[in-house]
């Protein structure tokens, strides 16, 4: 009935075409499949679990685990302890070192006895992991206990925009890693919260217990489901239409901006990263609002596309982290150094999201506008056949060269 309404009232406030994979269901659908054309599900087959060869598990409308990670990342954010158990291992309760302030640190650690979690990555920018960690920007540093770890010295730790005005007090020591999944639980909770990397630890009074399969099951591609779909004429693509997708315990929504019609061709898909910055408020930093904009016209001009564009802000690590990485990249640093020195990996975005997607579409192939051979890589990975990689070529502006060179020369990209 969603389908009809929007259809007729399309029909009343626009000289549009009608859509051949929106309203009229059976008929249609016979036409397509004569002329060999493979047309997008409705609204209401969508939102069944799609028939997946590659055995993506159908969305579950009950997933305690997800639910209680959500709540951890709520507690996070406020300054609140939370706990994370792994098999094997003792119980690791742990405070966000940035939200942290002096009552809650207090509250945490009433004797004043907390180590410090770090991550490989901002261990090795301040020459306290060892090899083996330094080989691994992700895997856990635990800085131990030591007078002088205060809480302005913690906060200096993690944060690296303070590295070259603020000189660190120590010496500080590393101490063995005796929960390393939990701890890895940890830094990568972190990262999905939009935090930093750099936890308190071995506190009391937690908010929310969790595991790590509870993050698992909460980054879980498959729990995305499509939730509406709408026209919506965009500057260089007025018949396009938008489906919006989310996952039960996420508060971000990803959509897909599906231009044209199915042709018989697979559809031309890029795969957009959110970036407030160059998207909404025209950034010259990086390449992202031009992007955004030629692919829709390259979509138009072949017929039949589908921009992805997917709320993993900074290449995953939020929006306030990739202002840090600006900050740092004003010091000097260019876009992979300043990631790391975060304490983040250079890009930590999750393309099983856009598989999954793709598939609650009905499209299965792709022609892939990009020049990330690791988009290409990931995408056939989660089940989707990329039959041909399109350059997505676009020249320089006085900003971003630096940042453009560096996606060449360490990213990969084929520029």
């Amino acid at each position: 009935m969603v389908e009809l309404s929007l259809a007729r009232l399309d029909g009343e406030r626009s000289r549009a075409p009608a859509r051949s994979y929106v309203g009229d269901g059976g008929c249609r659908r016979l036409r397509d499949a004569a002329r060999g054309v493979r047309a997008l599900p409705q609204l209401a087959e969508t939102q069944r679990p799609y028939p997946d060869p590659h055995r993506v598990r159908a969305v579950s409308g009950d997933a305690p685990g997800a639910r209680k990670v959500a709540r951890a990342i709520d507690a996070l954010r406020r300054g609140w302890a939370i706990a994370i158990e792994a098999p094997g291992e003792d119980r690791l309760v742990l405070l966000s070192v940035e939200m942290a302030d002096p009552v809650r640190l207090e509250a945490f650690a009433p004797a004043g006895k907390y180590a410090l979690l770090l991550s490989g990555g901002r261990a090795e920018t301040l020459k306290l992991s060892n090899q083996r960690e330094a080989a691994d920007p992700a895997a856990p540093v635990i800085v131990e206990q030591a007078p002088w770890l205060d809480l302005p010295t913690a906060l200096a730790l993690a944060d690296p925009q303070f590295d070259l005005a603020t000189p660190l007090k120590g010496p500080f020591r590393t101490e063995a890693v005796t929960r390393p999944a939990a701890s890895a639980a940890a830094l990568q909770l972190a990262r999905v919260a939009g935090l930093l990397p750099a936890f308190f630890i071995d506190g009391i009074d937690p908010e929310a217990t969790i595991s790590p399969a509870d993050i698992d099951a909460h980054e879980d591609a498959a729990r995305l489901k499509l939730a509406t779909r709408a026209r919506l004429p965009v500057l260089g693509a007025e018949g396009a239409e938008i489906v919006a997708f989310r996952s039960p315990e996420q508060a971000g929504e990803h959509v897909a901006l599906l231009i044209g019609s199915p042709n018989g061709r697979s559809p031309l898909v890029r795969l957009h990263s959110e970036c407030l910055t160059g998207d909404v408020l025209g950034s010259l930093k990086c390449d992202c609002g031009p992007q955004l904009h030629a692919a829709i016209e390259a979509m138009e001009a072949s017929g039949w596309g589908i921009l992805l564009y997917l709320r993993q802000e900074g290449r995953g690590i939020g929006l306030i982290n990739k202002l840090r990485a600006y900050a740092l990249q004003d010091q000097g640093f260019d876009t992979v150094d300043a990631n790391t020195r975060l304490g983040f990996a250079v890009d930590a975005r999750n393309f099983g999201l856009a598989a999954q997607m793709l598939r609650l579409l009905g499209q299965h192939e792709v022609r892939l506008l990009t020049n990330n051979p690791q988009k290409v890589t990931q995408l056939e990975a989660a089940g989707v056949a990329v039959v041909e990689r399109v350059p997505h070529h676009l020249p320089p502006n006085p900003h971003n060269e630096r940042y453009l060179a560096t996606k060449r020369d360490r990213t990969g990209h084929q520029l």
